[in-house]
């Protein structure tokens, strides 16, 4: 993950995903994903991040450069994969960055609260600003803020929204119910 200090203007490229009851933008640059949108959002919503997040980055639609990631996001909603291998290019500040790194750490299948996530960073009065890192992670599914939850073990904001959030969970608790399946 880089922060936002740097004035390139990256190509953008993207595709859509359609699989399994999803539809999700992505966006990358050469130097990884960049973007993962909501689930059912429309192109816009992408648009206006990328001219927000990387104002002068032009949009080129590049279903081929995109293949990779989609195949390991079509593999994590199939079930099969739990980690995600290919290179990110997430823009944000250095804390941002720290807490999306915290969020990588969250295992498949388990959650963390905004709480555990300010002690990870030794910044345990840090929640809002936890909270606000969460909010502006422009790479969803890939960068597991869906695991993220209350305190008190609730449902919270989501930027895909509280139902993508709910199905990204139950894909997860489905996925280690197999997995320990699979071990006995």
């Amino acid at each position: 993950m880089t922060d936002n200090r740097s004035k390139r203007k990256p190509t953008l490229y993207w595709t859509v995903i359609q699989h399994d009851g999803w539809n999700l933008h992505l966006a990358a640059t050469e130097d990884g994903l960049s973007y993962v949108g909501s689930n059912g959002q429309p192109f816009e919503e992408m648009a206006q991040w990328a001219a927000s997040r990387m104002p002068g980055s032009e949009l080129v639609h590049d279903v081929v450069k995109l293949q990779p990631y989609e195949k390991e996001l079509m593999e994590y909603i199939d079930g099969q994969r739990r980690e995600f291998s290919l290179p990110l290019d997430c823009q944000g500040t250095p804390f941002q960055t720290a807490v999306w790194e915290a969020l990588c750490r969250i295992p498949y299948g388990s959650t963390a609260s905004y709480s555990d996530i300010a002690l990870q960073l030794n910044k345990p009065s840090a929640v809002r600003a936890v909270g606000s890192a969460i909010g502006a992670n422009p790479v969803l599914i890939t960068v597991p803020c869906h695991r993220v939850i209350g305190k008190n073990g609730t449902l919270t904001g989501y930027r895909g929204g509280l139902p993508m959030k709910t199905a990204l969970l139950q894909l997860e608790r489905a996925g280690e119910s197999a997995y320990d399946e699979d071990r006995i």
